[in-house]
């Protein structure tokens, strides 16, 4: 039987149970279906008037329905529903009773434009009114309800109230790295041996008119809106932003040891993770790449890898011209002559970006991937950029055996995090 400690003689954390949600349905089995076979969960909004908007499409999930049109609540919907997959997968706990504590990636909250209309007009005054003085107006009355829902703590202790985790749920929010760092913090707990198991969760349903306009002034989104479909083109000569997306992912963690002794079915292995932020600019990744490379490095070193161990990576691959190029930088830094053979694939270009549930959804694709041998393709490449020669997985996906993978995710404002993700050890 394999050791249950990993090189440096902390304890191996295994995935236990899985659970996904993404634009292009619910469940791993739908998503990973429609991700192998190149489908899009790009489509156009329906959900809010789009005209004069200059992006007019998202990987929506309105197939999911919340009473309260915010995104705070379809937020904490989307994680219920991956929660309660990832837990009956890994068979661990009673319900309501989870044996460990709560990681979750929440995206920033602040009242919407529906919610501060509501209170100015509940108020009788001038929508301009002051954020402050909005909400002291949601703490009274019976608009309290509105306070409660947007205070940034309250997704993290409903989902710790429904599903009994233990201590105070952990929220946090890193940008388009969260995700990943929400799966880092649970595997530094149980490496740390605070718990046998922890649940760890991204979940993100920001696709609303303030957060599409703000997206755009920054000049991130794309503008390919007709057809939908063909919008996210990741690493493509032709890329001209990204495409805001919903959708949520969780993962069970344990430790291997408490994993075998309650017989538990091994998904997969977190084998590393590595975190470096740069604070270059807000938006911007350094030029240099400097950040990307110490953060895939310092993953590496942590699982007791080298490069060459690496058969796939699961890019962060947003489609903006920027961050595609700064990625490609950091791969052959880290790989050198290797990067032009090593296969990268970018889920971004069906599901959309998916902002901080990014890194815990493409972690649980790069698990799907190692698993069933085969690679998920970058859909739209048809134009290749020659400053940036990858093998992208190209339109079809492809048989492949994965030992060891790499899942980046680089955020706003240099927040990076790389994991990297192994097969279930033999017995």
């Amino acid at each position: 039987m394999a050791q249950d400690s990993d090189h440096l003689g902390r304890p191996i954390v295994v995935v236990t149970g899985m659970g996904v949600l993404t634009s292009l349905g619910e469940g791993q089995a739908q998503n990973w279906a429609a991700l192998t076979a190149g489908s899009s969960g790009i489509r156009r909004i329906t959900r809010f008037p789009i005209a004069g908007l200059r992006t007019n499409i998202a990987g929506t999930v309105d197939f999911v329905a919340v009473d309260e049109p915010s995104g705070p609540a379809l937020s904490e919907r989307l994680a219920e529903r991956v929660i309660a997959e990832a837990i009956a997968e890994a068979k661990i706990g009673t319900a309501g009773d989870f044996p460990g504590p709560l990681f979750l990636a929440l995206p920033p909250i602040e009242l919407e434009w529906t919610q501060r209309r509501a209170l100015a007009d509940a108020a009788g005054v001038n929508a301009e009114i002051g954020y402050p003085d909005l909400l002291r107006a949601a703490a009274e009355g019976d608009r309290r309800a509105i306070y409660e829902r947007f205070l940034f703590g309250s997704v993290g202790e409903h989902l710790a109230d429904r599903f009994g985790t233990k201590g105070s749920p952990i929220a946090t929010s890193t940008a388009c790295a969260s995700g990943g760092t929400s799966i880092q913090l649970g595997v530094e707990a149980i490496r740390r041996g605070e718990t046998q198991a922890a649940l760890c969760v991204g979940t993100d349903a920001s696709v609303n008119p303030e957060s599409l306009i703000r997206f755009s002034l920054l000049s991130a989104l794309s503008t390919r809106n007709d057809p939908p479909a063909a919008a996210s083109r990741p690493f493509s000569k032709d890329r001209d932003g990204f495409i805001m997306s919903e959708g949520a992912g969780a993962l069970v963690l344990e430790s291997l040891a408490h994993a075998r002794a309650r017989g538990a079915t091994i998904l997969g292995v977190i084998e590393g993770c590595g975190e470096a932020a740069d604070g270059f600019h807000r938006t911007r990744s350094s030029p240099d790449g400097k950040p990307i490379v110490a953060c895939m490095r310092r993953a590496l070193e942590d699982a007791g890898l080298t490069p060459d161990a690496v058969d796939y990576v699961n890019a962060h691959g947003t489609s903006t011209p920027e961050n595609d190029k700064m990625e490609w930088v950091g791969l052959t830094t880290v790989f050198g002559e290797r990067a032009e053979r090593i296969p990268v694939s970018s889920n971004k270009s069906m599901i959309g970006h998916t902002l901080t549930a990014a890194g815990a959804i493409e972690a649980i694709f790069t698990l799907l991937t190692i698993r069933n041998g085969l690679l998920p393709p970058t859909i739209n490449y048809e134009t290749p950029d020659p400053a940036i020669p990858i093998d992208c997985v190209p339109n079809v996906a492809r048989p492949g055996t994965v030992r060891h993978a790499i899942s980046n995710s680089f955020g706003f404002g240099g927040q990076n995090v790389c994991l990297v993700l192994g097969a279930a050890p033999q017995e």
